[in-house]
């Protein structure tokens, strides 16, 4: 599990140091994809294979999944963590997630998300202030999952 928030800078070669305790499990490779709120999203190898999955039961013949497959498959990145942690984000990637050379890399359980730091502080705050609300609707809809069952 990908969990905490991590605080890094780019290098003039695109490159950021991925936090030490993520390291051992990203060490035989990741891939890095556009994610769907303008960050990227890092997988470990068996978080991308079922990702991968998700988006492959998807019915082809709907547009909007090709396109969804295009973003993600077409333009991601296979990387492999140099002896000093680092990986490189490619331009393309680094446009989409607006990055300038602060950037966040985020713990999402079973991914990382790497986000622009004045952005991520933006849609932290927007998380932090839904937080109680969401929390009650979720826990609603558990409650009827219970009761379903």
């Amino acid at each position: 599990m990908f969990l905490g928030e991590y605080r890094h800078s780019l290098d003039d070669k695109g490159r950021i140091i991925l936090p030490r305790k993520f390291r051992e499990r990203l060490e035989p490779g990741c891939v890095v994809t556009k994610s769907e709120d303008r960050c990227l999203a890092l997988y470990d190898d068996a978080g991308w294979h079922a990702y991968a999955e998700q988006i492959r039961t998807l019915p082809k013949m709907d547009r909007r999944v090709r396109l969804y497959s295009r973003a993600a498959f077409g333009q991601a990145h296979e990387d492999k963590p140099d002896k000093q942690g680092r990986i490189t984000l490619p331009e393309h990637l680094r446009d989409y997630a607006g990055l300038s050379r602060e950037v966040v890399i985020a713990g999402m359980d079973d991914r990382i998300e790497i986000w622009d730091a004045r952005e991520w502080e933006r849609v932290s705050r927007e998380a932090d202030g839904a937080f109680p609300e969401i929390a009650e609707t979720l826990a609603q809809q558990m409650q009827r999952q219970v009761s379903e069952n």
